[in-house]
Formats: structure tokens, C-alpha cells, sequence
């Protein structure tokens, strides 16, 4: 009598969308059973094993915010920047999935903020901006993450994160020192806001500099993106016929001249505290 072998379930990897075969190491890292895991790794199983995408255990782990796995594969020498198909390293995981745990424990072991990239790969604060996460964002930041890493398909960090009207995160790459008219086809981070009808994020974005004339590679302003009649019509046309005010336009060279230092570099000037606040935007 021949006994019937049954084939290993293929194990689908997150959100990706394709097949592949996984081992234990990574179903157990995915799906975050820390004692599981601890055993595989106790029984010589390998941390750094990879399957046909090049996915590690780490990727697994980082994805879906499984801070404890995280750390079991780290001590066991899991490679802390590998990459996988698509050129994503544990660290764009970690803030894609907006894990703030997982992103502290990554940069404490050493994860590079700025890994080379390519056409398919996306830095980890534009990642941190796309999942949302304000503290994950400073968090790459303070880590000299690049505020103008470009991305073909969504521009800079500011770009997306006024795309996905994440007001928390934009303020954290202004006051960080992005570039407020960074523009993506001629887009720029105000004609996004004005897409979604945000008049927080198109008065901040005013505020920190944004360009009301700009257009874009149609010849629209910002304000043709909105509903007529709408608050952030009425915002932006305000802006567009009233010209900010000289001591807005002082505010706003200050902060140009001081670029990414501005927040460290303000306290320092010998200035009224009052004086400090408006300069920093506060």
C-alpha cells in the first residue's frame, strides 16, 4: 500500500501578494510565537535563511511588529540590514508596519537609516510616512534619515505624507527641515494637501513656506484642487490675493538659513524665549 505524502502548505508572506515557500523559522517569527521561535533557534535552526524572495526571518518579524521575535533573532545574529527581492531591508518593514518598538530596537542594533535604494525600494521614513507613524518618522530623523530621499512613484516623505493626510508626520519632516516646495512632476507637497481638502496641513505648509503660485505640470495651482466654496479653497485663495505678512516672511528665511539645524541652533540665539517659540513654529 503506497501512503499518500501531503505537500507543505504554501504560507503566504503578508500583504505582497505572491506565493512562497517559508520554513518554520519564518512562520513562527510572522506570526509572532516568541517560544516557538526560541526553540527552532535553540535546535540550530539558521536566523538568516532566506526563501526565493529573499525574505529573512527578520523581514517576517519587522513586518508584522513582533518585537520579541525581533529580538530573538537579532541575539542570534540575524543579518540586521538584509534585503529582500525588492531591495526592502528589516528596517523598511519595521516603519512600514509603523512599529515604533521594532524601529528602536532595529537603529539600538544598527539598521542603516539610509540604504542604498532602487526603483523598487522605499527609504524607511518614506515608509514611516506612508504607515502614519509621527514617532516613527522623528524616530529615523533624529537617525539622519534624508528628508528629500526621492521616490519616483511618490515623491519625498512631505509628498506622502500630505497625500495620506498625516498632519503629525509632515510637522515632524518641516520642523526637521524638509524641503517645503520639493515638487514631483511639478507637484508639490501643497497641491497633495489640497487633494485631500486639509486645511491644517495646507496652513502649516504655508506657514513653514509653501509657494500658493506654484503649479503644477498641467498649470494648476494648489487651490484649483479644491471645492470651490470649501474651506481650503477659502484658505488657499486668501493666501494666493494676501501676501504673508513681513514678519511671517522673516519666520520663514530664519528657518531656510538654518536649515536641518534650526531646532538645535534656535535655543542657542540670544533672542527673547518668546521670540525662539515663533521662530520655531511651536
Amino acid at each position: 500500500m503506497q501512503l499518500e505524502v501531503e505537500s507543505p502548505r504554501p504560507y503566504f508572506f503578508g500583504d505582497i501578494g505572491c506565493w512562497s515557500e517559508r520554513t518554520e523559522v519564518h512562520k513562527a517569527a510572522y506570526r509572532g510565537e516568541a517560544t516557538l521561535l526560541q526553540r527552532l533557534i535553540q535546535n540550530g535552526a539558521s536566523v538568516n535563511i532566506v526563501a526565493v524572495d529573499s525574505v529573512t526571518p527578520l523581514h517576517e518579524a519587522a513586518i508584522r511588529g513582533q518585537t520579541e521575535c525581533v529580538r530573538l533573532l537579532l541575539d542570534a545574529g540575524a543579518q540586521v540590514d538584509a534585503r529582500n527581492v525588492d531591495g526592502s531591508t528589516p528596517l523598511c518593514e519595521a516603519c512600514s508596519a509603523g512599529s515604533s518598538e521594532c524601529v528602536q530596537l532595529l537603529l539600538d542594533r544598527g539598521a542603516k537609516v539610509n540604504p542604498a535604494l532602487t526603483s523598487r525600494t522605499t527609504s524607511p521614513l518614506l515608509e514611516a510616512c506612508i504607515s502614519g507613524n509621527a514617532e516613527c518618522v522623528q524616530m529615523v530623523i533624529d537617525k539622519g534619515a534624508s528628508l528629500e530621499t526621492f521616490d519616483l512613484y511618490h515623491g519625498t516623505p512631505l509628498h506622502v505624507a500630505c497625500a495620506n493626510t498625516h498632519v503629525d508626520c509632515a510637522k515632524a519632516l518641516l520642523n526637521a527641515g524638509a524641503n517645503v516646495n520639493a515638487a514631483r512632476f511639478h507637484d508639490t507637497a501643497l497641491h497633495n494637501a489640497a487633494r485631500r481638502g486639509c486645511v491644517e496641513l495646507l496652513d502649516m505648509l504655508v506657514q513653514f513656506g509653501a509657494n500658493v503660485y506654484a503649479r503644477d505640470k498641467h498649470n494648476h495651482l494648489a487651490s484649483h484642487f479644491t471645492k470651490p466654496g470649501s474651506t481650503a479653497h477659502t484658505c488657499l485663495v486668501q493666501y494666493e490675493s494676501c501676501p504673508l505678512s513681513l514678519q511671517q516672511q522673516c519666520r520663514i528665511s530664519v528657518r531656510r538659513m538654518l536649515g536641518t539645524r534650526a531646532l538645535k541652533a534656535l535655543p542657542q540665539l540670544d533672542i527673547p524665549p518668546r521670540l525662539i517659540y515663533y521662530l520655531s513654529f511651536k
